[in-house]
């Protein structure tokens, strides 16, 4: 027999999932373009299409910060149970 560590499956949470969504949400806003191509309605003299993806840039900062917050509780939460390593 050997030594090594028991390989556990990934275990899918709830809190995972909205992780997930966190993270997946700007690459779907930005990758959908005909949602935002487009002129109107400008912004302080701003086409839509630019506003539109510097406002994204906002947003996916605000969700990468909410994805590593859930994250690092989880862990800790893993880690209290002695099912998971705590970082």
């Amino acid at each position: 027999m050997s030594d090594a560590p028991e390989v556990k499956p990934p275990v899918v949470t709830p809190v995972r999932v909205v992780i997930a969504l966190c993270l997946v949400a700007p690459f779907v806003a930005m990758l959908w373009v005909g949602s935002y191509a487009k002129i109107d309605p400008t912004f302080i003299g701003i086409p839509f299409f630019y506003w539109y993806q510097m406002l994204w840039v906002l947003i996916s900062t605000a969700l990468t910060m909410i994805a590593y917050k859930l994250w690092q509780r989880d862990q800790r939460a893993r880690g209290t149970q002695g099912g998971g390593a705590a970082q």
